[in-house]
């Protein structure tokens, strides 16, 4: 190691959204040395990982990889993270760039200890989006278990009996609703975006009666569901009445695979029924599991693994065939599905307590594309452009993956914003 060789003491590298692959990227950048802005639209970080129960390849909860992460970032004066804060313009050429950023009032200072005394106090209540609208929070929450920062956040509904309310119950001098929104430029030599996905809108989807009949989920939401910090605190249960269900299905490629939706295969949504029924069998060993499916994904010996073990169970059954329509049983709140068995020819129908949708994965930038020089698919991930060079994607903003493949690819997309800046 020379000095030559070393990390140079000028010029940042703007990691845009703080899931899984910006953690991964902000991390292995600030940690040879350079100066890194952690940009996160969300109060807290950790992205789509926070809201898995636990995830491939060793169906780990989160706190296994997050909690390492964070006191990695704690532990790093490299790394400077803005939260509720969006990008709204980047200009310039690669190694100059002027980056605009929006940061939203938290109406929380850093003097809060998360004693929370402000939720025991506040009365408005707010839809839990966290839990997929599930259940209610409070308009003083902690956005989660594991959040980061752990500070509250004050939401805009609060009305003013409550602000003075929970003004007063806060010992710290914590709570401030002087706060406003400001916007302020940073400059950078390279930008990555991690701006991760979005479950695909079920309601989109027609013929699967989703938003129609209570009974029918999505794989997110049964992912809360199963979650000791989701609404139901771990117990899968019916949302209409909270019944333990002895027979559930689950309807694969909801809305990917489709022309009229995701024309693409979203590479998690195989592996996430696999592991739903993992969840569902320990909670219910006698309950009846359905897959349907055009074809089941498992890439890799570890995963197709996976695959041939649960094949064993008795009680999992496989059915080659896509779900083609839904209705309700009057008075029982089942769900009717019918499909066709592409194998047999013979067409199916079938009455279940609870259909699960395996809903695809849409890049975020699909709904809210970056203003920035950056080039998209037909489906809205980035497609990184190295002869360009500056700015990069990585994770499932650039494409559909898992996290290690994400983490793989952000830690990637970190070398290339290191070798932008040493140019």
């Amino acid at each position: 190691m020379t000095t030559e060789n070393s990390a140079p003491v000028s010029g940042s590298i703007m990691v845009v959204g703080g899931g899984i692959s910006g953690l991964t990227t902000a991390l292995e950048a600030a940690e040879v040395g350079y100066e890194v802005f952690l940009i996160e639209k969300e109060a807290s970080l950790g992205g789509r990982v926070t809201q898995l129960k636990h995830y491939f390849p060793k169906l780990c909860p989160p706190t296994c990889g997050l909690e390492i992460n964070y006191r990695r970032l704690k532990d790093n004066k490299n790394i400077k993270v803005y939260t509720l804060s969006e990008v709204q313009t980047v200009d310039g050429t690669p190694g100059d760039y002027t980056v605009t950023v929006k940061t939203a009032p938290r109406y929380v200072n850093s003097n809060c200890t998360c004693c929370g005394e402000c939720e025991k106090v506040c009365e408005t209540e707010i839809s839990n989006e966290f839990n997929f609208g599930m259940d209610r929070r409070k308009a003083a929450y902690l956005p989660h278990n594991m959040a980061f920062p752990q500070r509250y956040v004050m939401d805009s509904a609060m009305g003013k009996e409550d602000r003075d309310k929970v003004k007063e119950a806060c010992k710290y001098d914590a709570v401030d609703f002087t706060m406003e929104e400001s916007t302020f430029d940073l400059k950078v030599g390279a930008v990555v975006f991690t701006t991760g996905w979005q479950p695909y809108d079920a309601t989109r989807i027609d013929n699967l009666g989703f938003g129609r009949y209570q009974n029918i989920i999505t794989n997110m939401m049964l992912e809360r569901l199963a979650s000791s910090n989701g609404p139901t605190e771990g117990k899968i249960i019916r949302p209409s009445d909270d019944k333990a269900p002895e027979t559930i299905a689950f309807a694969q490629c909801a809305g990917s695979r489709d022309e009229n939706h995701l024309p693409y295969c979203s590479y998690i949504c195989c592996l996430a029924s696999l592991k739903h029924a993992t969840y569902i069998r320990a909670q219910y060993p006698d309950a009846k599991i359905y897959i349907y499916y055009i074809d089941l994904r498992t890439p890799g010996r570890k995963y197709e693994n996976f695959y041939a073990k649960l094949k064993e169970d008795e009680n999992v059954f496989f059915v080659k065939g896509k779900v083609a329509e839904v209705s309700e049983e009057s008075g029982t709140g089942n769900i009717n599905l019918v499909a066709e068995d592409t194998i047999s020819g013979e067409k199916i129908r079938q009455t279940v307590d609870m259909l699960v949708l395996a809903t695809g994965m849409q890049p975020s930038c699909a709904i809210d594309k970056p203003a920035a020089d950056l080039t998209f698919d037909d489906e809205g991930f980035i497609i990184n452009d190295f002869s360009k060079g500056g700015l990069f994607a990585a994770g499932c903003a650039n494409k559909p993956a898992d996290v290690v493949t994400s983490n793989q690819n952000a830690t990637g997309m970190a070398l290339k914003a290191i070798q932008t800046l040493r140019r």
